[in-house]
């Protein structure tokens, strides 16, 4: 198939078209990961985007099952320099351009990424229309223009569980994978390692949940309920949980008002909360900051941050294109964390309440493992508040 990327800057990209045969919009954005294209793709957090992936080969080893980290696509178009026409991996399931095509999903590749996202550094993200379906450059360049944008947008309710659910309940899902086997264990594909008690209960409030995060709170001993984004803070007290976190999520974080008055609502009751990426901004929000988009984002595994009382640093997994003005934070909330790159606020605790907030994905899938520990001290601080 022959494609088309057009940018709203009248900017038109001509490559070959892979995936389904459609035309859609969205926010051109960036990402570095040089692996973890399917978590990429799943990852719901990136609703309503158009992904370019700098790494320049894609798709060599395909898609499986376990790598999903939703229960679909939720990219609006993909973006790669090539892609590969063989899969090698015994994880295999399909092939990446298999999968795009039963959900939809354009992609463009044999393009100049570079370039692209040379233009989108400079310029910053744009809206943009990709087509392999043979639209002509003038229509898609007005397809680009007359997108609504991601600001001011709730993409929260589209990605969100309709219904409360129980993570894992049978302990098969959250199993850690391990290279190295035991005596007896011959088969690779249950090579896994045992799970703790699921002994402290949860509430994950689900702006866009991914399931590594949920697999990472179950291998630190919590038993997960996820509920929907709008789900009352009522309800959730009425559960009695040990603890509430709130989870990443895709648009604009001012737009999800629900969420901002449930997390207000919690912490007046002194409830242990945790947020991680739009979880962080929506904390921020329910204390009456305010958040700001970025020119370009941050999206990829290599983001350098650090903690300002040690001094470490941390290399991080990041997905996303706002970021709270520490200006606008309270006195009560101390901001512990940094982004090396730019000096944007990365994490956030709470002076004399059980809460703390961090921008970036700890549970790093994919990306680096530098900040797992994170879980293990939503878990210290649920246990020292006595929950």
């Amino acid at each position: 198939m022959e494609a088309i990327l057009a940018l709203e800057d009248g900017t038109i990209w001509r490559g070959v078209g892979f995936g389904a045969r459609a035309t859609v919009c969205g926010e051109v954005c960036f990402n570095t990961s040089m692996t973890g294209y399917q978590e990429i793709l799943t990852d719901p957090s990136y609703h309503g985007q158009i992904v370019t992936m700098t790494y320049p080969h894609i798709g060599n080893y395909g898609v499986n099952g376990l790598d999903a980290e939703s229960n679909r696509p939720q990219v609006a178009g993909f973006v790669a320099r090539e892609i590969s026409p063989a899969v090698s991996n015994w994880r295999a399931e399909g092939s990446l351009v298999e999968y795009l095509e039963r959900y939809g999903i354009p992609g463009i590749a044999e393009i100049d990424t570079r370039a692209l996202v040379k233009k989108l550094r400079v310029r910053g993200v744009m809206n943009g229309a990709l087509s392999t379906e043979g639209l002509d450059p003038d229509t898609a360049v007005a397809r680009a223009r007359s997108w609504h944008g991601i600001e001011g947008s709730d993409f929260v309710k589209n990605v969100t569980a309709s219904e409360p659910y129980l993570w894992d309940p049978e302990d098969k899902l959250s199993r850690d994978f391990r290279l190295v086997f035991g005596p007896g264990e011959t088969d690779p594909a249950e090579a896994f390692e045992p799970l703790p008690p699921a002994e402290i209960p949860v509430v994950a409030y689900d702006f866009g949940i991914k399931r590594n995060i949920l697999r990472r709170l179950r291998q630190h001993g919590f038993r997960v309920e996820v509920v929907p984004a709008a789900f009352p803070a009522e309800e959730v007290w009425a559960r009695r949980p040990a603890g509430v976190f709130l989870s990443n999520g895709p648009g604009d974080p001012a737009a999800v008002t629900y969420g901002a008055r449930a997390a207000a609502e919690l912490l007046r009751r002194g409830m242990p909360l945790f947020g991680i990426c739009l979880g962080h901004q929506i904390l921020c929000l329910a204390l009456g900051a305010r958040t700001f988009k970025l020119k370009f984002g941050h999206r990829g595994g290599n983001q350098p941050v650090k903690h300002l009382e040690s001094g470490r640093v941390e290399i991080t997994a990041q997905n996303h294109g706002f970021a709270v003005d520490p200006d606008s934070l309270p006195p009560e909330a101390i901001v512990n964390r940094v982004n090396l790159n730019d000096k944007t606020v990365e994490g956030v605790a709470l002076r004399g309440k059980p809460a703390f907030s961090v921008q970036y994905h700890p549970e790093a899938s994919p990306g680096p493992h530098d900040s797992t520990g994170l879980f293990a001290e939503f878990r210290q601080m649920i246990e020292a508040s006595g929950s």
